[in-house]
């Protein structure tokens, strides 16, 4: 039998060893292992705003959504909160059509928007709540976060905002504090892998200082002591359709497919001030990988990986390996082609 003090040593000696190794792995090795832990995604996109006259607000948010969407997030792990909706509105002149741009050329209310807190129900307690999985009894299930240690979450407000604080229907607000506070909740309680924070209202950048938890990406409209801005006004409704941030936000999310090579690093640089005004703000301190190698869709798409053929397939084969064999043995692929609908026109404003 070895003696302690000998056998102390060979587990230090072995220890350093085992590190030593772990440490010389390769790169593309240790960033696979990362991503390993990525199973799903999630967004929250919150409106907080009241009234006609912030119409913006309610096209930010449903451009957003559609966006996310369309790149393959389903609504079952979308949380779309609305606190005016705007197609209901009775100023609205275009009942049930809500667009982002003067053209009108996308209801971006459409017919599968699935609205999931409305109104009143926007609020600071049912936003935290909601962040903390600390839903009231009673809540249905569309209606929650239901992220896990493997979920990317995307969280987008808009609305309307000053240092330190958003404002929630015109009579409450929620502080930078509790964003923090809600947060760090989420990673203590294992309800997020990585998070990217998005926000568009005045003096955005102070809503992200106070973060603290590990995995968080932020981006902001402006900094503080900035106004955000609005883009360009529709005559017939008299109102701003969209804000600039998030116009030039959605200008570059339409030029992604589900399977782009396009970067957060690039979504992070979309609206320079010559075209935003204000100064967008970014904050990646806390968060460990580079932007320029994460692909947009960890936050903005979904995890599915999908076959499509137009091949015959017969599915009442026995077992996997039949499958696969009909598969190769049948007659080659057609061409097909895949059409999305752009969300902005050529010239939207000339």
């Amino acid at each position: 039998m070895l003696p302690k003090g000998l056998l102390l040593l060979l587990i230090i000696i072995y220890s350093c060893a085992a590190e030593h190794e772990t440490s010389m792995l390769p790169e593309a090795y240790v960033d696979a292992a990362q991503r390993s832990t990525h199973t799903n995604n999630w967004a929250v996109l919150v409106d907080a705003s009241r009234f006609w006259f912030n119409y913006r607000h309610v096209a930010n948010v449903l451009s957003i959504y559609r966006s996310v969407k369309r790149l393959g997030i389903p609504d079952s792990q979308i949380i779309l909160m609305i606190a005016d909706d705007m197609a209901c509105n009775a100023r609205n002149p275009r009942p049930g059509q809500v667009y982002n741009n003067a053209n009108q050329h996308i209801n971006v209310y459409g017919d599968d928007v699935e609205v999931d807190y409305r109104g009143y129900e926007v609020t600071v307690e049912n936003f935290v709540r909601l962040l903390t999985g600390r839903t009231q009894n009673g809540t249905a299930r569309s209606k929650k976060l239901l992220s896990d240690a493997g979920s990317n979450v995307l969280i987008y407000l808009t609305g309307h905002g000053g240092d330190g604080f958003l404002k929630f229907q015109d009579s409450e607000e929620i502080t930078s504090q509790e964003l923090a506070d809600g947060i760090q909740q989420m990673w203590e309680k294992k309800r997020y892998n990585e998070l990217f924070f998005m926000v568009d209202t005045c003096q955005a950048a102070s809503l992200y200082e106070k973060f603290t938890s590990p995995n968080v990406l932020a981006v902001a409209s402006s900094l503080v002591g900035e106004d955000s801005l609005s883009h360009h006004v529709d005559p017939s409704i008299g109102v701003y359709m969209i804000d600039r941030y998030t116009y030039y936000a959605l200008e570059f999310l339409e030029k992604v497919q589900p399977f782009s090579k396009r970067t957060i690093g690039e979504f992070l640089q979309v609206c320079p001030k010559r075209v935003c005004i204000s100064t967008v703000g970014v904050r990646k301190d806390l968060y460990r990988r580079d932007p320029h190698k994460v692909p947009i869709t960890d936050f903005f798409g979904a995890i599915r990986p999908t076959r499509v053929s137009t091949d015959r397939i017969n599915v009442t084969l026995a077992n996997e390996e039949d499958f696969v064999n009909e598969v190769v043995q049948s007659e080659p692929r057609k061409q097909f082609k895949i059409i999305l609908e752009p969300q902005f026109t050529a010239e939207l404003i000339k």
